[in-house]
């Protein structure tokens, strides 16, 4: 059986932009620069980065989507669970290397 989209009808509208070749360049190049996790290398962890993320939210404004400076390198698993409960408003807390919370 085929899964169905769980996404708004407007988040639908602007997925086409993740598949332009202006968007593909872009995010080569933003994981060429920064190769590794935003999020791990606070922690002091080594991870490669799978994903380029839009640190503010774009809804579909393209000259956010292709900003380049609002642009992060993220492991898959930090994009997944840290983005999402920023993006829901919950209280997302990381710890350092020394256990101590990052502010």
């Amino acid at each position: 059986m085929a899964r169905r989209d769980q996404r708004s009808a407007e988040a639908a509208a602007y997925r086409k932009l993740y598949k332009t070749a202006r968007w593909q360049r872009l995010r080569e190049r933003q994981l060429t620069a920064h190769p590794l996790c935003a999020y791990c290398l606070q922690q002091e962890d080594v991870t490669p980065a799978t994903v380029c993320d839009h640190v503010r939210p774009h809804r579909g404004d393209e000259a956010l989507f292709f900003d380049p400076d609002n642009l992060q390198s993220l492991c898959a698993p930090c994009h997944d669970r840290i983005k999402r409960r920023e993006e829901l408003g919950q209280d997302v807390v990381r710890f350092g290397p020394d256990g101590w919370p990052i502010a």
